[in-house]
């Protein structure tokens, strides 16, 4: 066993993807006060304060870090569907983001809700609403990747809503917080060491 030094400016996390090779057997939807909306062709500004909303707190950041045209060529992408999760009041909580891009498989790019939300079961119905829209003709692998820095619940969730855990690797990147990317008080769970 071996530790590799990481620079102080950096972070490493351990990213592990998951798969599902068959669409799973339909189950009773279960209803939700949450419905989704699609986003076609969103405003790049609009998409970018909801994927903040939803993915600060676990140091998402790799839409900010992009270009905003390399952005907007995604999420204007006819092979890319975005769908804001709305509460009752029709304020965007949460997202799931599939990506057709390269068929046959579908890739759930982004899946989360707004902290205050998580933990409360509303994941359940999200991914039922995911599996749903993921699986149509020509998919034959829907796959997810989630690492060490998500909520310590995300692998167990994955892995129970029938994605198999198939690759494991390890990404180091410089921590947006340092670069004023992000607030110094996103991800309070992982220290800032610069």
């Amino acid at each position: 066993m071996s530790l590799t030094p990481v620079d102080p400016r950096q972070i490493a996390t351990i990213v592990t993807h998951l798969e599902m090779r068959e669409k799973p057997r339909p189950a009773p939807m279960a209803t939700s006060a949450l419905r989704l909306v699609r986003w076609q062709e969103p405003a790049l500004e609009k998409y970018r304060a909801l994927f903040r909303r939803v993915g600060e707190p676990w140091m998402w950041f790799s839409r900010l870090v992009m270009p905003d045209a390399r952005v907007t060529d995604i999420i204007h992408d006819p092979a890319v569907e975005i769908y804001a999760v709305c509460d009752p009041k029709g304020i965007e909580v949460g997202i799931i983001e599939l990506d057709f891009r390269q068929m046959p498989d579908c890739e759930l790019s982004f899946f989360g809700l707004i902290p205050e939300l998580a933990g409360k079961g509303f994941g359940r119905w999200m991914m039922a609403q995911a599996r749903s829209l993921a699986w149509r003709k020509g998919v034959e692998r829907f796959w997810v990747h989630t690492c060490t820095l998500d909520d310590p619940r995300a692998l167990g969730f994955y892995i129970k809503s029938g994605f198999t855990p198939f690759y494991r690797e390890v990404e180091i990147f410089d921590d947006p917080r340092v670069s004023g990317l992000m607030p110094r008080e996103a991800a309070p769970h992982i220290p800032i060491l610069a």
